[in-house]
């Protein structure tokens, strides 16, 4: 794998979507929103059978969100998966002063889970976190790393690698 190019997000609706994620939280328009996507070729490409899209891609830093639209069909949901589900998912924005990016937040009507977390022990030492979520519900987070311990995250890594069971031989034959 070369990079992460860039992560999906469906919306319900992409204008006021779009305004929450440019207006609020400043990411950058790096393509005008698309027209309307429906060929009959896009459900199997996107694995969405009558699939109709649209999409824009906002830059942050060096990484590209992707927010989408579907027209059809219908979403099964309502609301995103509680981040405890299989494939949930949320996005996370790193920032120079966590304090700072939050009151600056709060001033423009976005409210946060709880207060900012601390850690100060174990993989994460260093990382200063707090989720809040976009207009859909979709959980977001800031993250400041005040601090890394590399030496005990690489021997972190290590141990964990060594300790793992074996990969299973493959069943071949019958």
């Amino acid at each position: 794998m070369k990079g992460l190019h860039h992560f999906g997000v469906t919306v319900k609706d992409l204008d006021a979507s779009l305004r929450f994620y440019h207006d609020v939280l400043g990411l950058e328009i790096v393509s005008e929103p698309s027209p309307w996507f429906d060929s009959p070729e896009l459900g199997p490409a996107v694995g969405v059978p009558g699939a109709a899209l649209r999409q824009v891609c906002l830059k942050v830093g060096t990484s590209t969100l992707e927010l989408l639209e579907y027209r059809s069909p219908p979403s099964e949901t309502n609301r995103p998966l509680p981040s405890n589900n299989i494939s949930a998912s949320h996005v996370a924005f790193e920032v120079e002063d966590i304090e700072a990016a939050k009151a600056e937040l709060e001033a423009k009507g976005i409210e946060f889970f709880s207060d900012v977390n601390l850690v100060d022990e174990g993989v994460l030492a260093g990382w200063r976190w707090v989720y809040f979520a976009d207009p859909d519900g979709y959980p977001l987070e800031l993250v400041e790393v005040a601090y890394r311990d590399e030496e005990a995250r690489a021997k972190g890594i290590e141990a964990y690698l060594a300790g793992r069971a074996p990969v299973p031989a493959p069943i071949t034959g019958r």
